[in-house]
């Protein structure tokens, strides 16, 4: 399930509308693969090997917080990117989570 599932995820993440944010359980749930979300966390984490960029920043937990911001370059990058389009985040939790929050069942084809 590893690199076709990683390449799967990577595909979804790239999908994201700037300023919206989804969650790594979405994304599992939307690839048919609901107990995953673990899985698309460790997708996330190496994103960054990716030719084609992934935007990781815009996935979080089920409880918009922040729990991958230790992967990126420095500690405060997965929030000030967010920040910049738009995301308010106070104690590495996103407070506007369900007004931007992004379900890939709900805005995309099956």
């Amino acid at each position: 399930m590893s690199e076709d599932f990683f390449k799967n995820v990577y595909e979804i993440v790239r999908l994201i509308p700037y300023g919206r944010i989804t969650s790594y359980g979405a994304i599992a749930r939307y690839l048919g693969t609901a107990k995953s979300s673990r899985m698309v966390g460790w997708a996330m984490n190496g994103s960054h090997t990716q030719a084609e960029y992934v935007p990781a920043h815009r996935v979080v937990n089920r409880n918009g917080m922040l729990t991958g911001k230790h992967f990126f370059s420095g500690e405060n990058i997965m929030q000030e990117l967010l920040e910049n389009e738009g995301i308010v985040i106070e104690d590495d939790k996103i407070l506007n989570f369900q007004e931007r929050f992004w379900d890939p069942i709900k805005e995309l084809e099956l």
